[in-house]
């Protein structure tokens, strides 16, 4: 299995995510030298169906440092992009530290942890 990709979302518009926190895990993130993409926000991305999302979605292991795992998962359900249950694992910077959102994103190992269930959430 390919080590996991890594996404970053900035989370600029929603403003959801503690600004100390995403901006350690993006300081981290750059000065380890992994490579890894940064959205400004997944939610304008998912609004928009940008063909990014099904890129990530289809490009095997994929590391996401966002939100809750449920909303980012129905963000990539709603832009026609389903994420494999079994090679995605989310890293959620609304709970967790800096510090152990990027230990996780960088440890080339998985640890798959989107909810299960395919019931899309109620409006």
């Amino acid at each position: 299995m390919p080590a996991p990709r890594i996404l970053y979302c900035h989370c600029q518009y929603a403003q959801v995510l503690p600004k100390e926190v995403k901006d350690a895990v993006l300081k981290s993130l750059c000065e380890s030298g992994a490579e890894f993409e940064a959205v400004a926000d997944l939610c304008e991305l998912s609004a928009r169906r940008d063909p990014l999302l099904k890129e990530l979605a289809a490009g095997g292991p994929l590391k996401i440092a966002a939100c809750f795992p449920r909303a980012v998962k129905w963000l990539f359900a709603a832009a026609a992009s389903p994420l494999d249950a079994a090679a995605t694992q989310i890293c959620n910077l609304r709970v967790e530290s800096a510090e152990a959102a990027v230990a996780a994103l960088l440890d080339p190992s998985l640890s798959p942890n989107l909810p299960s269930g395919t019931n899309a959430p109620q409006k």
